[in-house]
């Protein structure tokens, strides 16, 4: 999903794995696309790690900045994103694009453990969605 946002995006996007985000990427960047699994009813440790790590470092440096989310879930994705928001809120960020949750529909431990492979229209949502946030910051809409 980040990766096909990413590349929605172009040339200006930068794709950071969450343990390699550093309040100083932050920082540079005129806006934000988190992107992660949902995990057990919440978002991954990895990207729970990275607000713990940067949270404080970046607090009253970032605000209003704009952010969107897309959560790939296993059957809902609404607490993970709920996490993400209330986070986000400490650092006064704006949402500018609805959530993107894809629901994979992995339930059984097999499908759970197994590699996922997006649908065609779930990339395609997700390159949308890295082409506005790149297209709103470009033209100054954000």
């Amino acid at each position: 999903m980040a990766r096909a946002a990413a590349d929605g995006a172009g040339e200006g996007a930068l794709l950071v794995r969450a343990d390699e985000a550093e309040p100083e990427l932050f920082l540079r960047a005129e806006g934000y696309l988190f992107v992660c699994p949902e995990n057990l009813a919440s978002m991954s440790g990895a990207m729970k790690e990275m607000f713990d790590r940067c949270y404080y470092p970046l607090l009253g440096r970032i605000e209003g900045r704009p952010y969107a989310t897309a959560i790939a879930a296993g059957s809902d994705g609404t607490q993970a994103q709920a996490q993400i928001d209330r986070i986000v809120t400490g650092w006064r960020l704006r949402r500018v694009a609805e959530p993107l949750i894809v629901n994979l529909g992995a339930q059984s431990p097999e499908a759970i453990l197994a590699p996922k492979t997006l649908s065609s229209a779930a990339t395609q949502q997700c390159r949308e969605l890295g082409m506005m946030m790149a297209e709103g910051l470009r033209l100054g809409i954000y």
